[in-house]
């Protein structure tokens, strides 16, 4: 496999990856506040070891599980949405699917039949209307390489004003 196909199945994976934490997690089933959060999330993606010592020897920087937070701006219309998070399905071959939801929780399960191809589960849990934490997990393949990856995320309400932090755009499937 070419050095470039490696660094597409690491972009892939990190993509989706980040796609999932950064959704609006908090509005689905009026969970969350309207106004500006921060969303913290580190992801792990595993691989088997040819190919990580590959990508390794060909000068491919393998991220780490460092903590990455960014800021986002939810609207009244996220907040008050029924929709469980997910990912452009165009983009991404991948369809989200709610599998139970509480007060206090939610789950749901991924599905992926594009590049990246396989399954995982997403688990969120509320402390309030201001705080959720959750993971992310996945196993399949990106580019015919099997590959796995755990993200793990959390969010905490900011303030009402978003500033110059644009809304998220609320997608449906």
């Amino acid at each position: 496999m070419e050095h470039g196909d490696d660094v597409k199945i690491l972009q892939m994976c990190l993509a989706v990856a980040a796609a999932l934490a950064l959704t609006a997690v908090p509005a689905f089933a009026n969970h969350g506040k309207v106004g500006l959060w921060n969303v913290t999330s580190s992801t792990e993606v595993a691989m088997p070891p040819e190919l990580a010592a590959q990508m390794k020897k060909s000068g491919v920087k393998m991220p780490a599980a460092q903590p990455m937070t960014v800021q986002m701006c939810m609207s009244r219309q996220e907040v008050e949405s029924n929709t469980p998070p997910h990912l452009d399905a165009g983009a991404t071959g991948c369809v989200t699917r709610l599998v139970s939801q509480t007060a206090s929780a939610m789950r749901a399960n991924v599905v992926c039949s594009g590049q990246l191809k396989g399954s995982g589960s997403i688990a969120v849990a509320y402390q309030g209307a201001e705080h959720y934490n959750g993971s992310y997990s996945f196993k399949g393949s990106s580019y015919g390489r099997s590959t796995s990856m755990t993200t793990h995320f959390k969010g905490d309400w900011v303030k009402a004003d978003c500033g110059n932090v644009k809304p998220y755009k609320l997608r449906t499937q």
